[in-house]
């Protein structure tokens, strides 16, 4: 495909010159309009105003440019006999080449405070209508959507004389996804700014790649990363001061520790392993909780990922470095000395996440054959337990029974959590029927069970946990309640002496 006449409209500059500069040393006539144009006009770069080719003035404070028969038809017209005889008749050019990108609608609405009114008026109309015009007659005509694309494009124009077959489907691809991208931000935005419906009858999900990944869950699987473009501040956007790049199961596992981190205002230390924690503590002192933390399952530990909701000192890096974890996260800073400490382990991932932002829509999603489940994500919602077994424990256990409730909801059910003094002494993960995981949650914690309290995050089906709990030495449990059997386990509770609060809310994670 010979390119004879071009039409550049960018918002982008980056490397417009060159890219205009080379086109005209290859005898291309270029077609331009605004901004684009007077920079081009002042590099000495010969250039057609758009408006002087159509014969037609930009108006509506510049919201009119290019959506005009003579942009859009010579984008459109197919090289066939019966388009150019027509083209002829009309006395209209062919357009062989768009290069556009698109108003700068994802920054705009990245900054704060930013009106509506701003928002709308960087949402590109003219543009997402020639790149897919262009791209709809790839077969004729080349588009370029970003000015990473530049380079590859005059390549083959100054080696080749044209385009290839396969570069010009390469690039409609990319614009088909360019412009889907494009739309699914504004869609999501105006969806928030809204009010939208939480879950909308057509879903528009846009999200960019982040980087490739060394591989997915196993060597095997090929992975990337992507990101969502509205949310910043998470994750995603942490600096990593120290160790090797992240995997994909680095990613999964620092997600968990980090939500988990968050529960809670005191300092905090998680250890995560399998998505799962091994691990949670508060303390008045970072330090200490992380000792905690660590005196729950230490042969879990190994290898794990560790998040931190406080400033990390050295006494707390000394604690990490110890023993072989993969990754570290804490917010905003390091100490200096904690810091070196870290850096020592060359392997060790550290990094420092900025402060959190929420996702556009806020809700989860996990993949299916054929589609996609959507829901809000989950948080503690019930304001006031029950008491059904009458039984009042002391004030410490309650504030132990809502550090544990606060946990089990981030534990893959079926999920049980001993606490005692602001730590877990013992969980039960994943496990098919609830009383294997309170057994699991009781051999891990051995005789610390004596004096702790349980949470589950669904109702005991059946009493034969309360008997396990109560032989062990629990003093007090909190679970959902709302079973057919519950008035059977609250009886047991009772007669065994447990005090046990529902919470008519149930937290399963599948």
């Amino acid at each position: 495909m010979k390119v004879k006449t071009a039409l550049i409209s960018v918002s982008d500059k980056t490397g417009l010159l060159d890219f205009a500069k080379r086109l005209e040393k290859l005898g291309v006539k270029i077609i331009s309009s605004g901004g684009t144009w007077k920079a081009l006009n002042e590099a000495g770069i010969k250039a057609v105003k758009v408006e002087d080719f159509t014969g037609f003035p930009e108006m509506l404070d510049g919201r009119v440019k290019t959506l005009h028969q003579k942009i859009h038809a010579g984008i459109l017209a197919k090289r066939n006999k019966e388009h150019l005889a027509e083209m002829k008749k009309h006395s209209l050019e062919t357009i062989d080449l768009v290069a556009v990108n698109l108003y700068p609608f994802r920054e705009t609405v990245s900054k704060q405070n930013v009106s509506l009114e701003e928002a709308i008026e960087n949402i590109d109309i003219g543009g997402p209508t020639m790149i897919r015009a262009a791209a709809k007659n790839f077969e004729s005509v080349g588009v370029v959507v970003e000015h990473a694309q530049y380079e590859k494009v005059l390549r083959e124009l100054e080696t080749k004389g044209e385009l290839s077959e396969q570069l010009k489907k390469e690039l409609c691809l990319e614009a088909f996804q360019h412009t889907a991208f494009y739309d699914s931000m504004v869609s999501q935005y105006l969806s928030k700014k809204f009010s939208g419906p939480r879950f909308p009858e057509k879903l528009s999900l846009g999200f960019e790649k982040a980087g490739r990944l060394r591989y997915g869950e196993n060597p095997h699987q090929e992975a990337a990363l992507y990101k969502n473009p509205l949310e910043n501040g998470n994750l995603i956007d942490a600096e990593q001061l120290n160790g090797k790049e992240l995997s994909f199961n680095n990613y999964g596992d620092a997600n968990a520790a980090i939500a988990i981190a968050r529960e809670f205002q005191e300092p905090c230390a998680v250890i995560v392993k399998h998505a799962n924690p091994c691990g949670v503590a508060t303390a008045q002192k970072l330090s200490d909780a992380f000792r905690k933390a660590l005196e729950c399952d230490p042969e879990s530990a190994f290898g794990g990922i560790i998040a931190l909701n406080k400033k990390c000192d050295i006494e707390t890096a000394r604690q990490i470095t110890a023993f072989f974890n993969e990754v570290v996260i804490a917010p905003a800073e390091y100490d200096a000395n904690a810091l070196q400490e870290l850096k020592a382990k060359k392997n060790l991932r550290v990094l420092r996440l900025k402060t959190s932002g929420k996702t556009a829509l806020e809700l989860d999603f996990r993949h299916i054959s054929g589609g996609l489940l959507a829901q809000e994500n989950d948080s503690i919602r019930a304001l006031q337990w029950e008491n059904k077994s009458g039984i009042e424990p002391g004030k410490e256990y309650l504030n132990d029974l809502e550090f544990a409730w606060k946990i089990v909801r981030h534990v893959k059910s079926n999920a049980i959590v001993l606490a005692k003094n602001n730590a877990t002494i013992g969980i039960g993960a994943g496990q098919t029927s609830r009383v294997k995981a309170v057994r699991q949650a009781l051999e891990q914690a051995d005789v610390k069970a004596h004096g702790a309290v349980l949470a589950s995050d669904a109702f005991f089906p059946f009493k034969d946990s309360i008997e396990l709990i109560a032989k062990a030495g629990i003093k007090a449990v909190v679970e959902p309640g709302g079973s057919i059997k519950d008035e059977e386990v609250i009886a047991e509770a009772k007669k065994l002496g447990i005090a046990l609060y529902f919470t008519g809310e149930r937290h399963f994670r599948h």
